[in-house]
């Protein structure tokens, strides 16, 4: 049973930046792809940034491109979100996932498409 935890959140002001973790246990991520999520209070949960396995190939909402980087160390079975200048509108609760069938980081991240979930850490951007 794969399990992963998320940290690295907080608070940030605008401007700044952060980088967030997602430590799997239980099992290898080598072929999982991967995706973070996030989801802000009375709104649905939306993909930010996924990954695929092998080939590496991200996918990046609108909202976010240019500002977030996902990337991944399977020799240290962790996924990683570098947040750069970070909005108020980036406020959320973000989530980790994991998807165990054969899908593009795009699919995964427009369809929510997920096996696992990590219990979310919050990032608030307030001055």
């Amino acid at each position: 049973q794969l399990q992963l935890v998320e940290s690295g959140g907080g608070l940030v002001q605008p401007g700044g930046s952060l980088r967030l973790s997602c430590a799997a246990s239980g099992s290898t991520l080598d072929y999982y792809v991967l995706g973070w999520f996030r989801q802000a209070p009375g709104k649905e949960r939306e993909g930010v940034s996924c990954i695929g396995t092998s080939d590496g190939i991200t996918y990046t909402a609108d909202s976010v491109k240019g500002r977030f980087t996902i990337s991944r160390d399977n020799a240290k079975n962790t996924m990683f979100l570098q947040m750069n200048s970070v909005e108020p509108e980036d406020t959320s609760t973000y989530y980790c996932a994991a998807l165990s069938i054969s899908a593009s980081a795009q699919d995964m991240c427009a369809n929510r498409w997920h096996d696992y979930w990590g219990q979310g850490t919050q990032v608030t951007v307030s001055s």
